[in-house]
C-alpha cells in the first residue's frame, strides 16, 4: 500500500478517483476539541461541536455536489454517529444497521481519500512544533476511526495507538500512555511475540513514571507476566530489556507486595491464530465503549439550507 506522506492543499478535498459517495470522519474529544478528516478545527467562542462538524460535512457535499457520508465519534457522549449530508446542507443520522457496511474495498477507498500515513505526518508536524494537546487529539482520532474500521488488532490501528501513548507521555499524562502502551502489548503478545519485546518496554518506560501503589502493583504484574514470557520463549535479546524485566521484578518486590504470576488474562495466553471470545477478553479492554447509533439524533439533523452563521447556506 502506497500513500503520499503530503496532505492535498486544495481545501482538503478527497483525492481524486476516490468513491462517489465518499465517508468523511469527525471525532469529538471528551473536552470538545474537534477533529474532522484529520484536521483539528478552530470553534471559536462557544460554537457546538456538532454545529462545526455538519458545516464541514456539509461544505463538502456543496464542493462534491453529491451526498456525503460521516462517520462521527462523540466521546463527549460515548457515541458514534452515522449521518447522511446532502447539497443541499440538510442532513440526518441513520441506524447502524442501515449504514453500508465497512468491507475491504470500502475502507482501502476511503483510505485513499484521506490517507492515514499523511494524518500521522501532520501529528508529527505538529508534536515537532510542541503543539502536544493538537497532536494528541488527532492521534486520538485516528486511532479511534481505524480501530472501528479495521479492528482494534490491525497493525494500523496498533501503530496509531502507539503514537498515542508516546504523545500521552509526552505530555506528562503517565496513567494513559501506561494504558495505552500495554493495550498495544498486550494485543502484540498475543499476535506476534516475535515482535512484542518493544513495545513491552514501552509500556515498562511509562510505569515507571506511575506513583499510585494500587496502579504500580497492577499494571505491574502484568508487566512481568510479558517480560517472564519473551524469556521463557527464548526472545529476550536487549540487554536493555533484560534490564528492563529485572526492574519491573525488583519495584514490585521492594513495594512490599508478592511478585507472584498473576492469573493468566485471555488475551496473553491464547495461542498464536486464536482469539478469545470478545465477552471474555476484549482486544483493548480500556477502550470505552461507544453507544449504538440512533435514528434522528437531533443534534445532527438539519433541514435543507440551513448552515451556521456566517457559513454559505
Amino acid at each position: 500500500m502506497t500513500h503520499s506522506l503530503t496532505p492535498r492543499d486544495e481545501g482538503n478535498l478527497p483525492a481524486l478517483g476516490a468513491q462517489p459517495l465518499i465517508r468523511l470522519d469527525a471525532y469529538v474529544a471528551e473536552d470538545g476539541s474537534t477533529v474532522v478528516n484529520g484536521h483539528l478545527l478552530e470553534m471559536g467562542g462557544m460554537r457546538p461541536p456538532n454545529e462545526a462538524i455538519l458545516d464541514a460535512v456539509a461544505m463538502f457535499a456543496r464542493t462534491l455536489g453529491a451526498p456525503v457520508a460521516a462517520t462521527v465519534i462523540d466521546r463527549t457522549v460515548q457515541q458514534v454517529a452515522r449521518l447522511r449530508v446532502h447539497p443541499d446542507g440538510s442532513s440526518r443520522t441513520i441506524a447502524d444497521e442501515d449504514d453500508l457496511p465497512p468491507g475491504r474495498e470500502r475502507t482501502a477507498a476511503e483510505e485513499a481519500g484521506f490517507p492515514p500515513l499523511a494524518r500521522v505526518e501532520r501529528i508529527i508536524q505538529h508534536a515537532q512544533r510542541e503543539e502536544l494537546h493538537a497532536a494528541f487529539v488527532l492521534a486520538s482520532a485516528l486511532r479511534e476511526h481505524l480501530t472501528l474500521r479495521r479492528g482494534a488488532e490491525d497493525e494500523l490501528s496498533l501503530e496509531a495507538r502507539a503514537i498515542e501513548a508516546y504523545l500521552a507521555y509526552k505530555r506528562g499524562d503517565h496513567m494513559l500512555s501506561t494504558v495505552l502502551a500495554l493495550t498495544v502489548a498486550r494485543i502484540r503478545c498475543r499476535t506476534d511475540l516475535n515482535r512484542a519485546a518493544p513495545d513491552v518496554a514501552r509500556a515498562t518506560a511509562a510505569w515507571q513514571r506511575l506513583w499510585d501503589e494500587g496502579q504500580v502493583a497492577t499494571r505491574g504484574q502484568e508487566l512481568l507476566h510479558m517480560w517472564e514470557r519473551l524469556s521463557s520463549a527464548g526472545l529476550l535479546h536487549e540487554p536493555a530489556h533484560q534490564a528492563m524485566a529485572q526492574a519491573v521484578r525488583s519495584r514490585l518486590a521492594q513495594g512490599g507486595r508478592p511478585v507472584t504470576r498473576p492469573s493468566a488474562p485471555a488475551a496473553l495466553t491464547a495461542g498464536p491464530g486464536t482469539a478469545p471470545s470478545p465477552e471474555a477478553a476484549p482486544a483493548a479492554p480500556e477502550d470505552k465503549p461507544l453507544k449504538p447509533t440512533r435514528r434522528g439524533l437531533r443534534r445532527f439533523t438539519r433541514r435543507a439550507g440551513r448552515s451556521a452563521p456566517g457559513q454559505p447556506a
